[in-house]
């Protein structure tokens, strides 16, 4: 925990797919912006993190318990090529990152404890959340930032592979309410990480 919201001590299995690409030249607005943005996707991380291992606290197949450390070990490659990308931009981390942390941790405490249906359930629907926020930041991008580009391409496809995984282990669709109430709290989250 320590770790991830201090933004220590983790490093990466895989090389950035940012390395080796050139900085764009960006105006201050533009650098602020995509600063917000990678500051949301860093936040994202610290959330998928905590979740993760709040799962697999509870999680009572040793199956999905196994599963739930390997997807958050993957998420930390995420985690690191956003702070890199965020000390480039010459920028930081939410402030808020504890307090997501704690939440995302309950969270995954209570679906691992109710079941690991609901606990790959709940995985599924983040991902698929955490995906429409990543096309949208691809959007949002300038053009000229490559390198930011990469780094969320690459993981919009880690976390669709992850969110497929979970309903092929044997995850449930979760109720409309339940996947709307988890939309309203990321939309929080990403409104206040983009500043704070």
């Amino acid at each position: 925990m320590l770790r991830t919201v201090g933004s220590r001590g983790h490093s990466a299995a895989r090389p950035s797919p940012a390395q080796g690409h050139t900085e764009a030249e960006l105006s201050a607005a533009e650098r602020r912006h995509v600063a917000g943005l990678m500051r949301i996707n860093h936040c994202g991380e610290v959330c998928a993190q905590a979740l993760y291992q709040g799962q697999a606290l509870t999680a009572r197949l040793p199956a999905v318990r196994r599963d739930m450390q390997q997807a958050a070990q993957e998420e930390i490659d995420h985690l690191v090529w956003c702070e890199q990308r965020l000390r480039e931009l010459d920028s930081r981390a939410s402030f808020l990152n504890p307090a997501w942390y704690g939440l995302s941790f309950a969270l995954g405490a209570v679906a691992g404890a109710i079941g690991d249906e609901v606990s790959l359930g709940f995985v599924a629907a983040t991902e698929e959340r955490v995906c429409r926020h990543l096309r949208d930041h691809l959007q949002r991008l300038p053009e000229a930032d490559r390198k930011s580009q990469l780094i969320l391409q690459q993981m919009l496809e880690d976390e669709q592979r992850h969110g497929e995984n979970a309903l092929r282990a044997g995850g449930r669709d979760l109720p409309r309410a339940v996947k709307d109430a988890m939309s309203a709290v990321a939309q929080v989250m990403t409104s206040s990480s983009y500043r704070i």
